[in-house]
Protein backbone atom coordinates (compact mmCIF):
# COMPACT_ATOMS: atom_id res chain seq x y z
CA UNK A 1 0.00 0.00 0.00
CA UNK A 2 1.31 3.42 -0.93
CA UNK A 3 0.57 6.22 1.56
CA UNK A 4 0.97 9.87 0.52
CA UNK A 5 1.03 12.87 2.87
CA UNK A 6 0.54 16.49 1.84
CA UNK A 7 1.01 19.93 3.46
CA UNK A 8 1.12 19.92 7.28
CA UNK A 9 0.37 16.19 7.34
CA UNK A 10 3.69 15.64 5.56
CA UNK A 11 5.43 17.98 7.99
CA UNK A 12 4.11 16.09 11.02
CA UNK A 13 4.84 12.60 9.70
CA UNK A 14 8.26 13.68 8.45
CA UNK A 15 7.75 12.07 5.04
CA UNK A 16 5.83 12.71 1.85
CA UNK A 17 5.16 9.04 1.17
CA UNK A 18 5.73 5.57 2.44
CA UNK A 19 5.07 2.05 1.30
CA UNK A 20 3.61 -0.18 3.99
CA UNK A 21 1.74 -3.38 4.60
CA UNK A 22 -0.81 -2.89 7.38
CA UNK A 23 -2.21 -5.90 9.24
CA UNK A 24 -4.97 -7.81 7.43
CA UNK A 25 -7.49 -6.52 9.99
CA UNK A 26 -7.11 -2.99 8.57
CA UNK A 27 -9.97 -2.82 6.06
CA UNK A 28 -11.14 0.82 6.16
CA UNK A 29 -9.45 4.19 5.86
CA UNK A 30 -10.37 4.90 9.50
CA UNK A 31 -8.66 1.73 10.69
CA UNK A 32 -5.65 2.63 8.57
CA UNK A 33 -5.46 6.10 10.14
CA UNK A 34 -5.66 4.54 13.62
CA UNK A 35 -2.86 2.13 12.74
CA UNK A 36 -0.69 4.82 11.12
CA UNK A 37 -1.05 6.94 14.26
CA UNK A 38 0.85 4.23 16.18
CA UNK A 39 3.94 4.40 13.95
CA UNK A 40 5.59 7.48 15.48
CA UNK A 41 4.86 10.58 17.56
CA UNK A 42 4.69 12.57 14.30
CA UNK A 43 2.12 10.19 12.85
CA UNK A 44 0.13 10.40 16.09
CA UNK A 45 0.10 14.20 15.79
CA UNK A 46 -0.95 14.05 12.14
CA UNK A 47 -3.92 11.78 12.86
CA UNK A 48 -4.94 13.23 16.24
CA UNK A 49 -7.90 15.17 14.82
CA UNK A 50 -9.45 13.52 11.76
CA UNK A 51 -11.89 16.40 11.33
CA UNK A 52 -8.89 18.31 10.01
CA UNK A 53 -8.07 15.66 7.40
CA UNK A 54 -9.33 14.64 3.99
CA UNK A 55 -8.28 11.61 2.02
CA UNK A 56 -8.26 10.08 -1.41
CA UNK A 57 -8.18 6.43 -2.36
CA UNK A 58 -6.58 5.82 -5.75
CA UNK A 59 -6.86 9.54 -6.51
CA UNK A 60 -10.62 9.73 -5.80
CA UNK A 61 -11.87 11.65 -2.79
CA UNK A 62 -13.02 9.22 -0.13
CA UNK A 63 -14.42 8.96 3.38
CA UNK A 64 -12.81 7.39 6.41
CA UNK A 65 -15.54 4.74 6.33
CA UNK A 66 -14.55 3.60 2.82
CA UNK A 67 -12.88 0.21 2.35
CA UNK A 68 -9.23 -0.08 1.38
CA UNK A 69 -7.23 -2.83 -0.32
CA UNK A 70 -3.60 -3.92 -0.25
CA UNK A 71 -2.64 -2.30 -3.57
CA UNK A 72 -4.38 1.04 -2.98
CA UNK A 73 -2.78 4.45 -2.97
CA UNK A 74 -4.09 6.43 0.00
CA UNK A 75 -3.44 10.17 0.26
CA UNK A 76 -4.02 12.25 3.39
CA UNK A 77 -4.25 16.05 3.19
CA UNK A 78 -5.85 19.04 4.91
CA UNK A 79 -9.11 20.52 3.60
CA UNK A 80 -8.53 22.63 0.53
CA UNK A 81 -9.93 26.00 -0.29
CA UNK A 82 -10.21 27.59 -3.67
CA UNK A 83 -11.21 30.78 -5.22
Amino acid sequence: MRILYFAWVRERTGTSEESTTPPASITTAAALADWLATLSPGHAAAFADRTRLRLAINQDQAAFTDPIAANDEIAFFPPMTGG
